[in-house]
């Protein structure tokens, strides 16, 4: 039975096109699911983007109004790409409108935010996901299921990073990403999201942590019509203001299984070009991956090779998803396969009627860490993570 699944998307940047795309994939690299999204109707404040999405996407309808994605009679799920601080409006609106729900990280603009929109969508009842991608490389769910398999033995460290030169341009503009009162936070929310996330998926929960931050480029241009992004780019001698929500941020973090680790997120570094990565090490053995490099994984087993150091394992087809891109082994992937990967296990969940392996609960997990790294901001001092879910 081919279950076909209305999809509508607020937001048609970057990952609203992403998705868009994915969607689209999901019935020629996984036939075998039996799922057929329908790409019903798309909402964009930019008109060229909205018309893009119908000529060159294949929606059925293009609108400005986010209301109408929402209202329409066709759609199923809610996929929101739009700017963080739009999140909690939209996705409360399809929570009570009954919808299926895809947000992209942060799914709230701060910690707080998450736990309301959480909390909505609990309450109402519905499915939903959120754009933690990384956990879906074919090697990283590899080396999960070795972990809990215990062929890395009792788990005792763990260093997560995301590093990226996105913010590293001292003439890049001063787009929403970079104000704290339309994104919010800064890489707390964007980036280091992920790198929590990708923690408690490799080595569970985080008890309590001991945080810093910094803005490294304090002023940046000030946008011109029609650009703006995080991508876009001045001229020395523009007119800048000021940036209000930070460039970095870093802390030691015990979990509470007694594990020992730093996590750590840049946007203005120099040198990584999209550096998420992870070291892990147990009392067997250890892995490391790095996004960089997404189809290799570093494995240190030494009871089962015989080489006492990393060895190199390239990805392929005997690996989760992957033949469904590509077989064969040492042939790679990219990352908006992920995202294929990622859409496909929400929209099983959909067809299923029960919660998926990442939800707006895993996001609120993420919230609450980083609502504690803010406290030892302002302590100076260790934190614990405490719950922020609203009952």
């Amino acid at each position: 039975m081919t279950h076909s699944i209305g999809i509508g998307v607020v937001g048609f940047g970057w990952m609203g096109q992403a998705h868009s795309r994915s969607y689209r994939r999901i019935p020629m690299h996984f036939p075998e699911a039996n799922i057929m999204p329908r790409l019903v109707i798309v909402a964009d404040n930019v008109p060229e983007r909205a018309e893009l999405a119908r000529q060159n996407f294949g929606f059925e309808a293009a609108t400005e109004d986010w209301r109408a994605v929402i209202d329409h009679p066709d759609v199923d799920v809610v996929t929101i790409g739009a700017p963080n601080k739009l999140h909690r409006e939209i996705a409360v609106a399809a929570a009570e409108a009954g919808k299926a729900i895809f947000c992209e990280k942060p799914v709230g603009e701060a910690p707080d935010v998450t736990a309301e929109i959480e909390y909505a969508a609990r309450r109402a009842g519905v499915i939903t996901g959120v754009g933690f991608n990384y956990r879906w490389a074919p090697l990283v769910q590899y080396l999960k299921q070795l972990i809990e398999d215990g062929r890395l033995g009792d788990l005792t460290h763990y260093r997560g990073r995301f590093f990226t030169m996105y913010g590293r341009d001292r003439l890049g503009m001063l787009s929403w990403r970079y104000l704290l009162e339309e994104a919010g936070y800064g890489v707390l929310t964007d980036i280091m999201s992920h790198t929590v996330d990708m923690a408690h998926n490799l080595v569970g929960p985080i008890r309590r942590v001991v945080a810093t931050k910094e803005i490294f480029i304090k002023q940046r241009p000030l946008p011109k019509p029609g650009s703006g992004t995080h991508y876009d780019r001045g001229a020395p001698g523009d007119p800048t203001g000021e940036v209000t929500n930070e460039d970095y941020v870093a802390a030691l973090v015990e979990f509470e299984n007694g594990v020992r680790g730093t996590l750590e997120a840049d946007r203005s570094i120099f040198g990584p070009q999209s550096e998420m990565g992870f070291e892990i090490n147990g009392s067997r053995g250890a892995g490391a991956w790095n996004l960089e490099t997404m189809n290799e994984l570093q494995l240190y087993l030494p009871e089962e090779t015989p080489a006492d150091g990393y060895v190199r394992v390239l990805a392929g087809d005997a690996f989760p998803h992957h033949g469904n891109i590509v077989p064969g082994g040492g042939n790679p992937i990219g990352y908006e396969d992920l995202k294929v990967f990622e859409d496909l296990e929400f929209l099983k969940s959909v067809v299923e009627g029960q919660p998926g392996a990442v939800t707006f609960a895993d996001a609120l997990a993420a919230a609450e860490v980083e609502a504690a790294m803010t406290r030892s901001w302002e302590s100076g001092a260790w934190e614990d993570v405490t719950s922020l879910r609203i009952d």
